[in-house]
């Protein structure tokens, strides 16, 4: 008998803590049973039973040149042959940070992690032990991995769940952040009045890419980055989403704000697990072996890894390249707003580089409670009525999405066409 989605989820709920190893996999934000896929090409997805997806998840943002692209598969394939991983330096690492370093001038140097989660962990690390100091200012809302400090009033997957914060976390961890609102320039400046002095370093996304996209306010990374100067605290950049994901030199060329550290991940690894954590040399001089602060992983600098990371910069570095995907991702959101102004439904949208937010809301959000303002009843009702005419969207109303070069003028055309059909069904309901 032929495995179905439905089979293969409640064999993975024997083994694995509510079938996924993920938590927004599951489909408990949206409902129903989560498809398991089998292979990828291009924009497409295809299931265990056969269907094919246009796929606007992009493995949550690696996939910027496309699922399975020839390029980055060769460079993998002659990686693995020479030997998946040796726990000892490579070539190939160096290059890799070379040429981060080229496009993100605020990384004078840099370490290569396995996450996203590793990245920013060793950040925050890396600020307490440069700066003498414990606090950490993060935003509700955006979401910077699963390390306990940074679990607070988090975003993504524990906006799912309706959860502030994680079980297992001591409040002794929680007590050292301090969380702020998003967007709110009056706020971060109070607290640094109050509580400058302990303040170690403030850690942003730049754009909010994990309660929906939230674009940051005009002024707003300008005066966190004057105020961090002021008082002798770190601005970190999370990066791990809009890095090589809103433009070549990330979100901090874009804004024009140098941070004094910067995350990344996703594209970096070209769809293979690879982070990273940087910035000015003075500061990372002092992680081991040349400082006190202590960072290691056995499998930091994967040769495999890092060879699909080095074929996908070396395609994004393309002339016109982010010019194009910008121009797609737009199509995307002026299409998808125009269809539903059409059928009468409340809806917005926009795009910054390959990244884009839908909301069920007249108004584009700027803050975390306007997000959550949003009619998630009716994002799930369109979110099922997508996917059943095989199209793929982030399976929770607090994702962005994510649009890649291989997202061409007919896969954009029938995802308009499609989501024309499913604003006319929830007008009418």
């Amino acid at each position: 008998m032929k495995d179905t989605n439905e089979s293969l989820f409640e064999r993975a709920g024997a083994s694995i803590p509510g079938g996924v190893n993920s938590p927004v996999r599951a489909f408990r934000s949206v409902g129903g049973c989560p498809r398991f896929f089998v292979s990828a090409a291009g924009a497409r997805l295809t299931d265990a039973e056969g269907r094919e997806y246009i796929d606007y998840v992009g493995s949550w943002g690696p996939a910027i040149v496309g699922h399975a692209h020839p390029e980055v598969v060769a460079a993998v394939q002659q990686a693995a042959a020479r030997g998946l991983s040796f726990g000892a330096p490579t070539p190939a690492e160096t290059e890799l940070a070379e040429l981060v370093r080229s496009h993100l001038p605020s990384m004078e140097m840099l370490r290569l992690v396995s996450s996203g989660t590793e990245a920013t962990m060793s950040a925050i690390r890396l600020a307490r032990g440069h700066t003498g100091r414990d606090a950490i200012v993060k935003f509700d809302g955006c979401y910077h991995g699963h390390a306990d400090s940074l679990l607070v009033k988090a975003g993504s997957g524990l906006l799912t769940f309706g959860n502030p914060s994680s079980a297992g976390v001591p409040e002794d961890f929680a007590r050292h952040t301090i969380v702020l609102d998003y967007n709110d320039a009056d706020q971060i400046e109070e607290t640094f009045r109050s509580a400058g002095a302990r303040i170690a370093a403030v850690i942003v996304e730049p754009v909010a890419g994990n309660m929906n996209l939230v674009v940051p306010a005009p002024g707003f990374l300008a005066r966190l980055r004057e105020l961090c100067t002021h008082y002798g605290a770190l601005l970190i950049f999370d990066e791990v989403m809009t890095g090589f994901r809103v433009g070549l030199g990330g979100a901090q060329t874009l804004y024009d704000i140098q941070p004094d550290l910067t995350t990344l991940g996703k594209v970096i690894g070209g769809g293979m697990p690879v982070g990273a954590f940087g910035g000015r040399r003075e500061v990372m001089q002092k992680i081991a072996p040349l400082g006190p602060v202590y960072q290691a992983g056995t499998l930091s600098g994967n040769p495999v890894a890092v060879a699909a990371g080095l074929a996908t910069l070396r395609i994004v570095g393309q002339p016109g390249f982010y010019e194009r995907l910008g121009a797609a991702t737009r199509q995307l959101t002026d299409g998808l707003t125009a269809a539903a102004r059409a059928a009468g439904v409340a809806f917005s949208a926009q795009a910054v580089g390959g990244m884009f937010g839908l909301y069920f809301r007249r108004e584009l959000p700027g803050t975390l409670a306007e997000v959550m303002a949003g009619d998630t009843v009716r994002f799930k009702r369109f979110f099922h009525a997508m996917l059943a005419r095989g199209i793929y969207l982030a399976p929770s109303a607090f994702e962005a999405g994510f649009v890649s070069a291989a997202h061409d003028a007919d896969t954009l055309a029938r995802t308009l066409a499609a989501a024309s059909a499913c604003f006319a069904e929830l007008a009418d309901a």
